[in-house]
């Protein structure tokens, strides 16, 4: 007999960084506009430096640096990285200095992407930030931050790596099996039953985390991967890697199915972190509808995608979906420019003083 769940995760060493149960809150305006009933699990309200997904996945990596005396952070991602973010203000939480490296992943960014959103808030936080040319090489980047915590070891600090490329355990995707039990306890209480699960799919963290955990708990709803990064065979395979090792490593091998992972790349290009007619429409429409925030990344494509789904009949009319929103807020204000040209539909009238 399989142990139970909350046993077979808490051998992992755990800091708590952010509030939890976040809300699942009905978005029924949206929901309407789009011929389905939308449910939102509110992963952008997590906290920790403005929130999202990352929060989650942090406090597994985290639990192991402190189990190891760790007092030095280093961590790799995109220049407007939510998860290096977050991992800056953890270390400040946790007492630990933090590295960052970012990665050159966007090309043709202005001055306001390099120095707005997500890098002005780890600028605040006191990270020491580090430049890495490439964009699209895992096994580099993750190569370079061991280099750096090899000096940083020989000057006398107590370094631990968050690696980015899926060769090391996801120990990340841990938050995302207990936010799956997290929501099913909530749509319990509320008598809900989806028909559909939407989240992001890049690092496939939150996406096999979540999957992982709704098949332990029996749950056999679809979870639908939007791509923000590569193209939907090369991330099914990763969320299939990923996935696999996260169900050994909770002893649960028999839950996944490989042939489960659905991941799709019709709202991905022109490639990771850049607009598309499809995330302008998303966005807009959430925010007009709804008043809800959505990123240009992230859950701006996650969206996007979502709307795709219900517009092709993958998702039919009527059905009760939920969509995981991870957050990634901050980089609306990097976008700032290229988000605030396309809305020349909204006019900045002058008061009338005389009237």
């Amino acid at each position: 007999m399989p142990i139970p769940l909350t046993k077979a995760i808490d051998k992992f060493p755990r800091v708590r960084l952010g509030h939890a149960p976040t809300p699942l809150d009905p978005a029924p305006l949206l929901g309407k506009a789009l011929g389905i009933e939308l449910w939102i699990k509110r992963d952008d309200c997590t906290g920790l430096a403005m929130g999202g997904n990352k929060v989650r996945q942090l406090e597994f990596p985290l639990g192991e640096a402190q189990s190891r005396d760790a007092d030095t952070l280093l961590i790799t991602s995109a220049v407007q990285s939510n998860y290096v973010r977050v991992a800056a203000a953890a270390g400040r939480q946790l007492g630990m200095e933090t590295h960052i490296q970012l990665e050159e992943r966007v090309p043709d960014v202005d001055a306001l992407y390099r120095s707005s959103g997500n890098v002005l808030l780890d600028r605040l936080f006191g990270a020491k930030l580090h430049s890495f040319p490439v964009g699209d090489d895992e096994p580099a980047a993750d190569a370079s931050l061991d280099l750096l915590a090899q000096t940083l070891a020989q000057e006398g600090r107590r370094p631990y790596v968050i690696h980015l490329a899926p060769a090391h355990p996801p120990l990340g995707a841990l938050g995302y099996v207990l936010a799956a039990e997290e929501t099913l306890a909530q749509a319990r209480a509320l008598d809900l039953k989806f028909d559909a699960v939407v989240c992001p799919t890049g690092s496939a963290l939150t996406h096999a985390g979540f999957l992982v955990g709704l098949r332990t708990l029996g749950k056999e709803v679809p979870v639908y991967g939007i791509c923000v990064r590569r193209d939907a065979g090369s991330q099914a395979a990763r969320v299939r890697q990923v996935a696999e090792q996260l169900a050994a490593m909770i002893e649960r091998p028999e839950v996944f199915d490989a042939d489960e992972v659905e991941a799709f790349d019709g709202v991905l290009a022109p490639g990771y972190g850049r607009l598309n007619d499809a995330v302008r429409e998303a966005i807009s429409l959430a925010a007009r509808q709804e008043g809800l925030l959505l990123d240009p990344v992230y859950t701006g494509k996650t969206m996007a995608g979502l709307i795709e789904h219900v517009r092709s009949g993958v998702i039919p009319e009527g059905s009760r979906v939920l969509f995981i929103h991870t957050g990634g807020l901050p980089a609306i204000f990097a976008y700032g420019d290229r988000l605030g040209n396309w809305l020349s539909d909204v006019p900045w009238e002058t008061t009338d003083l005389d009237r």
